[in-house]
């Protein structure tokens, strides 16, 4: 098996080094990133810390941060598993010692939660920093994400309840994480000296070309699964193309699409009076989007249902509300804290279908 791997990975490494040779053939692919665009980017937090921004959060500010933010899907101690794997559980003092979870082997704790797996705080704080809350990523403050880090390895048991998590800190916090020494590099992609076990013998230099290297993608791949375009977290920059349209033959016709889709995407909200800039403000659109199912159905698709129930304003108006599960699948929708008038336009909204 070992074998094949390192078969398939020498491949890879040899089209990867023949396209940098070809790299000349591309023609209108593309442009070159500005400083602002590669350091919205350039926001990961490695083991060893570098990219870690200076601050701290106490396990009490993580405590009240988790109950307005986090407790609707991780529970209130972080035990959930309603809507997502539990974050705490599973350990113990003796896995605090010895930096290996003795629960991760054999099936005596069959669902595995993130305390018990992650290795490194920084693995953590990055992926609270980048994604959470789920309805709202990267809405948190560094002082924030500190905070809500403190609260879970307080609730895990590596940090007591009066303790100030902060940048000064965290290395030696890292001490104790409870699977520590989790990771391995035996592996069989690098060995533990640092080398990679792949050696490619592709040209790299003064190399002969015999023909024109382009880049396609299928026609009939192309509208799988819908327009991509609007399937993308409601927050921040978010470029791209329409994928239910043919592709576009020549660059500037590519940016005349996507300057025209941002146009009616714009007089199409204010003509809607504004119904999906209410449904971004109250984070519908994270879940739902207007003709596509994301993590919940598609507005149409609720509107399709409801189309002959009898009440259906009244009943999608308590659904909102109250949360709801079961309807659409497994995964349930937590109770929503928008305003009794904006679920009210938002319900009418929906049900006239768009």
């Amino acid at each position: 098996m070992f074998k094949r791997i390192n078969l398939f990975l020498a491949v890879v490494a040899s089209m990867a080094l023949s396209v940098s040779v070809y790299a000349d053939a591309y023609t209108n692919i593309g442009r070159a990133a500005t400083a602002e665009e590669i350091a919205a980017w350039d926001i990961d937090v490695r083991p060893d810390f570098k990219g870690l921004p200076a601050g701290s959060g106490s396990v009490e500010e993580g405590e009240e941060l988790w109950e307005e933010k986090c407790a609707s899907c991780h529970g209130v101690f972080g035990e959930s598993n309603e809507v997502f794997t539990p974050i705490v559980g599973g350990i113990s003092e003796g896995d605090v010692k010895a930096g290996r979870v003795a629960n991760l082997v054999g099936n005596r704790q069959p669902q595995k939660t993130t305390i018990m797996k992650v290795a490194t705080i920084s693995t953590l704080w990055d992926y609270i920093n980048r994604a959470m809350p789920w309805t709202a990523p990267k809405s948190l403050k560094p002082d924030e994400v500190y905070a809500a880090t403190a609260y879970i390895l307080s609730l895990s048991g590596v940090i007591p309840e009066d303790f100030t998590l902060s940048d000064k800190n965290i290395a030696e916090v890292q001490k104790l994480m409870p699977n520590r020494n989790g990771m391995s590099l035996k592996h069989g992609l690098r060995t533990v000296d640092g080398k990679p076990d792949v050696h490619s013998k592709a040209c790299m230099k003064n190399c002969k070309t015999t023909g024109k290297l382009t880049s396609t993608f299928p026609v009939s791949a192309r509208n799988t699964h819908g327009n991509i375009q609007q399937q993308n977290r409601t927050f921040g920059a978010v470029r791209g193309i329409d994928t239910t349209q043919p592709p576009a033959k020549t660059l500037k016709e590519t940016q005349e699409r996507l300057k025209l889709a941002a146009t009616e995407k714009k007089g199409s909200a204010k003509a809607k009076g504004d119904m999906l800039s209410v449904a971004k403000k109250n984070n519908c659109l994270t879940c739902h989007g207007v003709k596509n199912k994301i993590v919940g159905p598609s507005f149409n698709d609720i509107a399709t249902k409801y189309k002959d129930v009898k009440n259906a304003n009244v009943t999608l108006e308590g659904k909102v509300k109250k949360g709801t599960s079961g309807t659409w699948g497994d995964i349930p929708m937590p109770a929503q804290s928008a305003s009794d008038r904006d679920i009210k336009a938002l319900v009418n909204w929906i049900l006239k279908g768009n």
